[in-house]
């Protein structure tokens, strides 16, 4: 369980924010601005695709592999950054992810030619993996555990932010100065946050033990969950779900995967994973219920702006503006969430959420050209409220009765968990529309809608298998210095 420590006694009527250590409120803003670049970044490239194959001279199938190759190299990355964190120190990690990503958005930039662009960003992607990771784990680190709900509420804004403002700033720039600014303009802030990291960071103290990477368990994990991030992405440009191109790599990174699980259960020292916290239920109910809030979100948010092209006629940038109010619900609504988990617990939080998502695709699930765009307004809304009460109070669970020396593992599995159902999701949802868009196109959304509805309610299950805990739980770090 988490290490307890007494507090001082807080003068009555004292708000749970007044409450908020100004160190770690800073630690959490330090933290923010280093990830606005990645996540900017990642979505911002896909509006540039048309100018870069031009500019390049090569194929819109040879640019996809700038997004393939960062997301596998995500994949990669990713079960690292637990054994990093421990051995060098989550602060000394996070400034080398930054000053990774910022090597790779100046080579994007330079890039001459298509294989160098998709090299360099590799090393973005890879940077990208780790610093997704160790943020969450300096996070819960820095805070000793207290206000988690409400810390992860504010780093999760570029998380946000990205989707929001990332197509409609990458137009804007794409239109006005060229596909290399996307990357250019990833310089000022990342050296704007390694600055501030190395000022304002705290530093927590590293583990005592000296623990050596486990070379076998990372050689078995991180090609399994690059593989099956492969085969994921295949989906679409493979015709389907069934394709040997698809089902090849999954069932290969699936026998990776399950090798990873018999060899991290019969090891006797520390794996690069530690797999025993999945004994605990309210942590495999957590992951469980963050996977398919992956399929929920990001599976979404691939055929949102679809619907808006190609029932409703809208340009890529107007489809963009108009998911505006699924931004502005998950984030007028986070704050709210953290009151209530703390008042009667997650469980119930993510309960009613899920009933919010599922109301706010519903209108989606009917629509035709023709439906009110008010409706799908005000639905929008309500789904990113949904969203916004999901996330935060399972990521919070997590945590719950893990001890500090397994925080760096937690952040690690809900991360992979996360990302490869993001990946899932985009896969099948693009798959139903591609199937259904032979008969009529008005069709084809409402079943893929439908499915993500499905998938919505399937989450009710673990979600009733979370803490009950009416507060966040709280750790403490043996040691943080001011640098």
């Amino acid at each position: 369980m988490f290490q307890k420590k007494k507090a001082p006694a807080e003068p009555a009527g004292k708000s749970e924010e007044e409450k908020l250590d100004p160190k770690v409120m800073a630690a959490a803003i330090i933290l923010v601005v280093g990830s606005l670049a990645p996540l900017l970044d990642s979505t911002m490239v896909n509006v540039a695709i048309n100018s870069i194959r031009v500019d390049l001279n090569t194929t819109v199938s040879a640019i996809q592999w700038t997004i393939t190759g960062y997301v596998l190299a995500m994949g990669i990355s990713i079960p690292l950054s637990g054994w990093a964190g421990n051995r060098f120190g989550g602060k000394r990690v996070y400034m080398f992810t930054l000053l990774l990503f910022l090597g790779g958005s100046i080579l994007s930039s330079l890039a001459w030619n298509i294989e160098s662009l998709i090299v360099f960003r590799v090393i973005q992607g890879f940077a990208a993996g780790l610093m997704v990771t160790i943020v969450q784990t300096l996070l819960v680190q820095i805070s000793g555990g207290k206000h988690l709900g409400q810390l992860i509420s504010y780093i999760s804004v570029p998380a946000v932010l990205g989707p929001i403002l990332g197509p409609a700033l990458g137009g804007v720039i794409v239109s006005g100065l060229g596909w290399r600014w996307i990357f250019y303009v990833n310089i000022p802030v990342t050296i704007i946050a390694i600055l501030l990291a190395w000022k304002g960071l705290p530093t927590v103290q590293r583990s005592e033990q000296k623990v050596s990477l486990d070379w076998i368990g990372l050689l078995l994990l991180s090609p399994a969950l690059s593989i099956i991030l492969y085969g994921i992405v295949q989906t679409g440009s493979s015709g389907g779900i069934t394709s040997s191109a698809v089902v090849v790599p999954l069932l290969i990174g699936a026998a990776l995967m399950v090798a990873f699980v018999i060899y991290a259960l019969r090891m006797k020292g520390t794996p690069i994973l530690d797999l025993r916290l999945f004994r605990s239920k309210n942590f495999s109910a957590s992951c469980s219920l963050l996977f398919l809030y992956g399929i929920i979100s990001t599976g979404a948010m691939l055929i949102l702006p679809l619907y808006y092209q190609q029932m409703r006629g809208e340009s890529a940038l107007y489809a963009g503006l108009l998911l505006i109010p699924q931004g502005v619900g998950l984030l007028v609504s986070r704050s709210q969430f953290v009151k209530l988990m703390d008042r009667i617990g997650p469980r119930p939080v993510v309960l009613m959420s899920i009933i919010l998502t599922v109301l706010g695709t519903l209108p989606f699930a009917f629509a035709d050209a023709n439906t009110d765009q008010v409706l799908l307004a005000v639905a929008l809304f309500v789904r990113g409220a949904g969203l916004g009460g999901i996330l935060i109070p399972t990521i919070t669970s997590a945590y719950d009765g893990i001890e500090k020396r397994h925080i760096p593992d937690g952040s690690t599995a809900t991360r992979i968990l996360l990302t490869i159902g993001g990946a899932f999701g985009s896969a099948i949802l693009a798959t139903v529309l591609e199937d259904q868009l032979t008969a009529a196109v008005a069709n084809a959304y409402d079943v893929a809608f439908w499915w993500s509805i499905g998938f919505t309610v399937i989450a009710i299950i673990p979600s009733l298998l979370l803490s009950t805990h009416k507060k966040a739980p709280q750790t403490t770090v043996s040691r943080m210095d001011g640098d």
